[in-house]
This record gives C-alpha cells, sequence and structure tokens, in this order.
C-alpha cells in the first residue's frame, strides 16, 4: 500500500499538461514521454497483452487466476493535467498529521479550512500538497498511480481469486479528446470503472453534457481620434455576448444540478477577438436550450450591425452517462457495496464536469467513476490525503472479489 506514494509523489513530478491549441494527439510530447516510461513500468510488474497505441492509448491485461468465467472489468484513468494551471516543476510535500489548521504554502497560497471545509474531515491524516506555485496533478495521477500499484499487488500475489482485469490509460482527458480512439471492442472489458473522482466516497454515474464555444469577432479598427461612427471595437462586443447570458447562470453561481455558462477565455483588441466559452446542464433539454440562447445572441449582434461580424464554431464535447449507466445498476451497487466493505460511506451524486467514462458508456462500455481522493483540482490548492489513497486501492481490490463471484 505504502508504495503508492512513491509511485503518485514520482508521476506528479513529470509534467503532462494537455494543450487546448494542439493538433496533435497527444497534444504534449511529455504525455508521449509519459506513457513510454508507464510502459515500461507495467512490463516490469508483469502485466500481459501490454499495448501502446500511437501513444494515444496504453492498455494491459491481469490474467485470470481460476476465475476465467467472470465478466471481465476494466480500470482507466488519464495521466494528463489540466492545462488551466501551471504543471511544470511539481513540488509536492507531505503534511504529517494534519492538524486542522490553515496550511501556509509559497506567495501567501493558504488551503484555509473556511474556504475548503472538507479538509478537517482529515484531521490527524497525512496529506499531500503542492508548494503553491503549481496544481498538484492528483487528477488524475492519483487514480494512475492506485490502478498500477493494486496491478502490482494482483500479480504479486495470488491469494485473491479474480477473474480477467483490463486496465486502461488515456490522454488528453482534460482537453475533451482522450476517447476519440479508444477502441472499446479490443479492449474487451464487459464493464469499467475510471478511477478520476474527488474526495474519499464518491461514487458516480451521470454527468453534464457538454459543449465548447468558440467565437470569432471581427471589428474595425480606426484611429481613435477619428472613429466616431466608423470604430467597431471586437472586445465591446465580446462584453456585450457576455452580458447578454444570464449572470446568474455563471459557475460562481451555481451547484448541484444547475448548469451554467463559462467565458473561459477572452483574448484580442478593436480589431478582433477571440471567445471561448463551454456550455454545461445534466438536463439534455435544458442543455439544447443553452446552446440555442447562445445562437441567438451572436444573430442579434450580427443583425444589429447588419453585417457577419462574429462567427460561432459550437461542438457537442459528451454527454450526461446516466442514460447509459440505468440498464446496467448492478455495476453500480458493485461500486457501492465494495465501499461499504472497506468501511467508506458511498457519496453518490453527480459530477460536475465529465470523465473519460462518460464518453465511453455512450459508446458502449459502462463506466461510473470512483473516487481518487483529491480535492481542489486544477489549482494550487488541490490536496490529497494518503489515507484516501489507500481506501481506493481497496475499493478497487474489493470490485475485483465481487465481480469474481458473477460466474
Amino acid at each position: 500500500m505504502e508504495k503508492v506514494v512513491e509511485r503518485f509523489i514520482r508521476y506528479v513530478k513529470e509534467c503532462t499538461t494537455s494543450d487546448p491549441d494542439s493538433t496533435t494527439c497527444p497534444s504534449t510530447f511529455s504525455q508521449v514521454e509519459f506513457m513510454k516510461n508507464l510502459e515500461a513500468e507495467l512490463r516490469t510488474i508483469g502485466l500481459k497483452e501490454i499495448e501502446h497505441n500511437n501513444y494515444r492509448y496504453l492498455t494491459a491485461t491481469i490474467p485470470a487466476n481460476g476465475l476465467e468465467n467472470c465478466p471481465v472489468v476494466g480500470f482507466i484513468a488519464h495521466i494528463d493535467t489540466s492545462p488551466n494551471f501551471k504543471g511544470e516543476n511539481v513540488n509536492p510535500q507531505i503534511i504529517e498529521n494534519y492538524d486542522g489548521g490553515v496550511i501556509k504554502l509559497n506567495g501567501g497560497v493558504e488551503i484555509n479550512p473556511a474556504e475548503s471545509p472538507e479538509l478537517l474531515n482529515y484531521t490527524g491524516q497525512s496529506i499531500i500538497t503542492t508548494d503553491g506555485t503549481t496544481l498538484l496533478g492528483a487528477d488524475d495521477k492519483a487514480g494512475v498511480a492506485e490502478i498500477v500499484t493494486v496491478s502490482e499487488n494482483l500479480m504479486r500475489n495470488d491469494k485473491i481469486k479474480h477473474g480477467k482485469i483490463r486496465i486502461g490509460f488515456t490522454v488528453d482527458e482534460e482537453i475533451g479528446k482522450s476517447t476519440d480512439l479508444f477502441d472499446i471492442k479490443k479492449f474487451g472489458a464487459d464493464f469499467a470503472y475510471t478511477i478520476d473522482g474527488g474526495g474519499l466516497g464518491e461514487l458516480e454515474f451521470e454527468n453534464f453534457n457538454a459543449a465548447s464555444a468558440k467565437i470569432i469577432i471581427s471589428g474595425q479598427s480606426v484611429h481613435p481620434g477619428y472613429a466616431k461612427n466608423k470604430m467597431i471595437n471586437a472586445l465591446l462586443i465580446a462584453h456585450k455576448i457576455v452580458s447578454m447570458l444570464p449572470p446568474a447562470q455563471r459557475p460562481e453561481h451555481t451547484e448541484k444540478y444547475e448548469g451554467f455558462f463559462h467565458l473561459d477565455s477572452l483574448n484580442g483588441n478593436v480589431d478582433k477577438a477571440v471567445m471561448q466559452l463551454i456550455i454545461r446542464d445534466h438536463d439534455f433539454e435544458k442543455f439544447e436550450t443553452r446552446k440555442k440562447l447562445l445562437k441567438e445572441v451572436v444573430e442579434f449582434i450580427n443583425l444589429e450591425f447588419e453585417k457577419e461580424l462574429v462567427e460561432l464554431d459550437l461542438k457537442d464535447s459528451y454527454y450526461n452517462m446516466r442514460e447509459k449507466i440505468e440498464p446496467v445498476m448492478y455495476i453500480v451497487e458493485i461500486a457501492k457495496t465494495a465501499m461499504e466493505q472497506a468501511g467508506v460511506t458511498p457519496t453518490i451524486k453527480a459530477i460536475r464536469g465529465g470523465t473519460d467514462g462518460a464518453r465511453l458508456s455512450h459508446e458502449g462500455l459502462p463506466c461510473p467513476n470512483i473516487f481518487t481522493g483529491g480535492h481542489n483540482f486544477h489549482s494550487p490548492l488541490e490536496f490529497l490525503p494518503i489515507p484516501s489513497m489507500f481506501k481506493s486501492m481497496e475499493v478497487i481490490l474489493n470490485i475485483v472479489q465481487l465481480v469474481g463471484k458473477f460466474r
């Protein structure tokens, strides 16, 4: 069990930030290097049927050891970290026996229980944090470390009887491209679990419907001293588009099943501006209504100026997996039972985001999501209680044994 900590710290020190503007797959060379190292590690452990598909996907098998007729279960995690915050030169530190106070990091950064009350659930435990200058990368290198450590355990300990197990690692999950070419049939699992959730006990089988929008605004630059009735300021048009979307439906004002519009980036000048937005909603009809509203806003601006100043590129990213999981709810019950056996109270809730499992479920591989133990992903406030990692691995081992009873 202790080996998972060493693995996790080693993994997060390798930069694997994905790049949404890249045209390659993987989107960054650092992910290629990480996958090569991970492949070598799996071979050292002794896993079978290891395949590294053009550096996009790394899959392997833990062979059955006496329960050959039970379903094949899979466990999946992604190796990339979010481009939303710096992921280079990660310097993790372990806070021993956390005392319940404010954790002070470099640059005045603090993990404060007043803002992160869940931190108090881990008083007395050892917690891994960043040094305050980068994200930690628990999303999802905690999942990678947990799956690899369990795999090593199973390869070296034949006392735990199980059927065939498939493991898989993906790239570019953080930019919505992780399963574009994933071969579900070749992966060969009857169902799987992504180990990509947050705090202790999280169990999720529904998520947002998601779309991304790129808006290009063409303005008209004129010397400001002579601009009357001539200048069209692309930045002000961008501001107008945002102001026409419901302000109460932004991420900072929403929770639980409430969807949102999120302005992710805005770059430009008077002559040209480029906006990146994301749209999220658990309810498909509301999701479609949100996309319709954004289209109408763009149409309104173009009508107002009587020319096509605004160009909208709107694409769906992934859909809510709930409708694909409901017909096979027994796989959620397996995970729930596995947590209870580990002394963990299951917290079943909707993901306010997405996972590889969302797209895989819609493509034919039912894939609920299980906790890794991490909190405050994509920020320098990330933290990961070590005992939660142990519990995540225990849950995986329990799932393996429960699946072995289905024969």
